[in-house]
């Protein structure tokens, strides 16, 4: 069963959801962008009562000036004490609860990463986030301005291979100028991350994780393709998905869902 409550985080009152059950390891969602805790498309809630069916409670909430929360937004950066205030009001809504399992997607991720230490005993982080720049649309979902190298070299070597394309340049449709520039990064790897940058920062927070995680990349979306490129985690368990899908929508839950739940089981 669903239950709405509230709990304080640094003098403001933050809105939450629980889905009850009788597990005693439970899911904290935490929500990226400026999602509310529902998610995209209610993606989150639907997420949660999944996981709640199988048998592990879950919560979820709204940081601070998202949502039907209190006080000021100071995004993903500054989400540590919303966390801490969750996972503290989770252990008190289900007093039963041995151990939690945090799940981010996008800047989510990050928050979990760059906030350690947290009272978790297990990450799942899904298409983290890596750019400096904060780029949310509408909706609350990160989305970069341009597609990572990889991903714009990926694109060239699919068209070399089209032979509609290779018609094209025949034709003189093709821009070449803008081609050939193309084809010179085909052979560049991508440069070591920025000292102090967010690639940087997560690079070295995976270096000292204080409880196991697990990565989720679905390699055809932008954010994914850039975590690729840019970070490199050593001995952290990786599960890719053939899919553009950053928030996993559509029939990519079901694959969300049941990687969850199989970190939740373990």
């Amino acid at each position: 069963m669903r239950h709405q409550l509230s709990f304080a985080c640094e003098g403001a009152s933050l809105a939450a959801s629980i889905d009850e059950a009788p597990g005693t390891t439970g899911l904290l969602i935490i929500s990226g962008g400026n999602e509310i805790r529902s998610g995209a498309h209610r993606g989150m809630a639907i997420l949660a009562q999944k996981v709640a069916d199988a048998g592990y409670p879950v919560f979820r909430f709204d940081r601070r000036g998202i949502g039907d929360s209190e006080g000021a937004n100071g995004g993903y950066t500054a989400s540590a004490p919303d966390i801490a205030a969750a996972i503290a009001a989770f252990r008190q809504a289900a007093p039963g609860l041995t151990r939690i399992a945090a799940f981010g997607n996008c800047d989510a991720a990050s928050a979990l990463l760059l906030h350690q230490p947290l009272a978790l005993d297990a990450l799942i982080l899904a298409n983290p986030w890596t750019y400096d720049d904060d780029c949310s649309d509408e909706d609350g979902q990160h989305e970069p301005a341009l597609p990572p190298a990889s991903a714009i070299r990926a694109r060239y070597l699919a068209r070399l291979k089209d032979p509609k394309s290779l018609l094209r340049l025949l034709k003189g449709e093709i821009d070449v100028r803008k081609l050939l520039r193309g084809l010179s990064a085909l052979g560049k790897s991508a440069p070591p991350a920025v000292p102090d940058s967010l690639a940087a920062r997560l690079d070295a927070a995976f270096a000292k994780l204080a409880c196991p995680a697990t990565i989720l990349l679905a390699t055809g979306d932008r954010t994914a393709q850039a975590f690729i490129e840019t970070c490199q985690p050593a001995d952290v368990k990786v599960e890719r998905l053939d899919s553009p899908s950053h928030s996993f929508a559509g029939k990519d839950a079901e694959w969300l869902a049941d990687r969850i739940l199989a970190i939740l089981a373990a």
